[in-house]
């Protein structure tokens, strides 16, 4: 009887350990989720050849954004139409403890163009995209067809803007296929100012995107181009958005 006692005692010591660790862990994963970095699965070819669909990328939430970052953020401005479908329970749950990567319809990831006070032009004499007055050389990051070898010019549409306080102006390295911050510069919303559509809120950024981790044939880091380094500072940013160019119609 003593002996079942103590190997009743032992079991039930060594399960509580195991518990301890396993909630730790989970407790571990989850604030890392929160506060440090979290895992986004690239749904759409808005951002080829940088990301491809189905990619794994993970999302840092420490360092500040700046110009020229692929950032994740949440479509508070409804640019995607339809809300997404529900996740299950276990599936957010798995999400949000950071042990699957989040697959919702109700995010999206392009590159940081302007910042607040940042005004974004485009077209130059060579089709360039500027800001502040300085043209971007795009072509370390713009989708260039497989079969043609042809690289997507930096926009079909010109526009011109200045970025208001407290948002982001934003595109798709693949121009041809991103419904992107050009799209939504005309669109006009009852109260609103106009451009207001354009323009993603800082508070609905999730984080920069650092790194593809899967599949692992494609596993790399993710830099922020050299070209925004030549970008002086902006204006001081307008409360509202300026819209100076012609209007815009996204293909």
């Amino acid at each position: 009887m003593e002996r079942s006692s103590s190997a009743l005692g032992t079991l039930g010591a060594w399960t509580r350990e195991i518990a301890i660790v396993v909630v730790g862990a989970l407790i571990a994963s989850t604030l890392l989720r929160v506060f440090v970095a979290q895992m986004f699965v690239i749904p759409s070819s808005s951002m080829e050849n940088t990301l491809l669909i189905g990619d794994r990328v993970a999302v840092q939430k420490i360092v500040p954004y700046q110009r020229g970052d692929i950032v994740v953020f949440r479509d508070s401005l409804g640019w995607l139409g339809a809300p997404p479908p529900e996740e299950d329970a276990w599936q957010k749950v798995l999400i949000f403890i950071g042990l699957a990567p989040d697959e919702s319809a109700n995010h999206l990831i392009k590159r940081v163009i302007g910042i607040a006070g940042d005004h974004v032009t485009c077209c130059d004499a060579k089709g360039r995209v500027s800001v502040n007055g300085t043209a971007l050389n795009e072509t370390s990051y713009l989708y260039v067809d497989p079969v043609t070898g042809r690289q997507a010019d930096p926009s079909s549409m010109a526009f011109d803007v200045v970025v208001p306080a407290g948002t982001v102006f934003v595109m798709g390295d693949h121009r041809n296929a991103s419904q992107d911050s050009r799209c939504h510069i005309d669109e006009k919303i009852i109260g609103r100012p106009e451009g207001y559509q354009a323009m993603v809120p800082t508070s609905d950024i999730v984080g920069t995107a650092v790194a593809v981790v899967y599949p692992f044939s494609r596993f790399h880091t993710i830099s922020r181009p050299v070209t925004f380094e030549a970008v002086p500072a902006g204006q001081s940013p307008p409360a509202k958005p300026i819209v100076k160019g012609p209007r815009v119609t996204c293909p």
